[in-house]
């Protein structure tokens, strides 16, 4: 027996346990940790945003609370990953709802996904009450990272979504190790390693997603039904975040979409640099390595079914087989190399940039 058995046997269990495996620590070619899950299967968890963080608050002046008038929980949070998958290091923070259409998507790309529960009550009710150009762009960072970047809302740190997102991810590494959520801190430990980090939503969330990427450098953007503003200028600020990290998909019978909104906003955030406007209908994967896709599929002129069809779920575009028409465009969306790119384009002289 070597000194090393020896000093081994000798330690106390206790600190035989924190010992790692090689399995703890064994990681994927991507340099993600893989997963030692004897059960290997994909899991579905959640929990309060107000039961993880004791900073956390409510601001009923924004319409964001914990619980509606009947006492049903609002702030319940989101994450699926799946250990039957190789994970591939990336994080995937949904900026709306949650919709486990999409999740099951990103989890079988090899993906972590959370949605968190932030201060965004504010949009139903400042978006009436200010006018045209009033910072709204503010509004939006200020809930996404919890400082200060408006006079229009006061949003504490605890409450934006950079520390909602932080703190449930902490949550997660603690009550569901087998996870590996612990691969998106950053080396300090007090913040998640955004460039790890896939950032999306729909409508809304498509908003605030890009309006963050340009703050914060992220891995992603991935814009569904979006962004909007509209009215703000935002989108042309420098950005964190490459240019060619941002990918859009819209349906042309999408209000944002006849409106102008959208392609503005593509155009504003640089992505004619990136490929031309490709409908996913009448082409294929990769889409000619765009980062503005749109479909034409039938909706029967139902704008509002437009608006919610490039979102996996009930309301997405089907196949004659029953199955979603658009699992193509979201793994492109999701996984396709950032560095390859189309070749630029030149603006659309059709897509109005000052809107009435």
């Amino acid at each position: 027996m070597n000194k090393l058995q020896i000093f081994l046997l000798l330690l106390p269990v206790s600190l035989h346990a924190q010992l790692p495996s090689k399995a703890e620590t064994k990681s994927s070619p991507g340099g993600a940790l893989e997963f030692s899950d004897p059960d290997k299967k994909i899991y579905h968890l959640e929990k309060r945003a107000s039961e993880i963080d004791p900073a956390a608050r409510e601001h009923p002046e924004i319409n964001f609370v914990f619980a509606d008038a009947k006492g049903k929980p609002k702030d319940t949070q989101h994450a699926v990953v799946d250990t039957r998958v190789a994970p591939q290091g990336k994080l995937v923070i949904w900026l709306m709802s949650y919709r486990k259409e999409l999740f099951e998507r990103t989890s079988s790309y090899g993906y972590h996904s959370i949605q968190v529960h932030y201060a965004n009550g504010w949009f139903s009710k400042i978006s009436k009450i200010v006018g045209k150009g009033t910072g709204i762009g503010g509004v939006r960072l200020e809930a996404a990272t919890g400082e200060d970047h408006s006079p229009l809302v006061d949003i504490p740190k605890p409450d934006g979504m950079q520390q909602r997102a932080f703190q449930f991810v902490k949550w997660l590494s603690s009550e569901h190790p087998v996870g590996k959520w612990e691969q998106f801190f950053n080396e300090a430990g007090d913040d998640l390693d955004w460039e790890k980090v896939i950032i999306s939503g729909a409508s809304h969330g498509s908003t605030t997603s890009a309006r963050f990427a340009k703050h914060q450098k992220v891995a992603r953007v991935v814009m569904l039904c979006g962004p909007r503003d509209q009215y703000e200028d935002w989108q042309s600020l420098p950005s964190a975040t490459p240019e060619n990290r941002y990918f859009g998909f819209s349906h042309v019978l999408d209000g944002g979409w006849t409106g102008d909104h959208y392609c503005r906003s593509w155009q504003m955030l640089g992505l004619h640099q990136f490929g031309p406007v490709v409908n996913v209908d009448k082409s294929s994967a990769p889409f000619e390595n765009s980062r503005r896709l749109i479909t034409d599929f039938d909706v029967d002129n139902n704008d509002r079914r437009a608006h919610s069809l490039v979102t996996p779920g009930s309301a997405s575009a089907k196949n004659a087989d029953g199955k979603l028409a658009h699992e193509s465009v979201w793994r492109y969306m999701f996984t396709h190399p950032v560095d390859e790119t189309g070749d630029p384009v030149p603006v659309d002289p059709d897509c109005r940039m000052k809107l009435p």
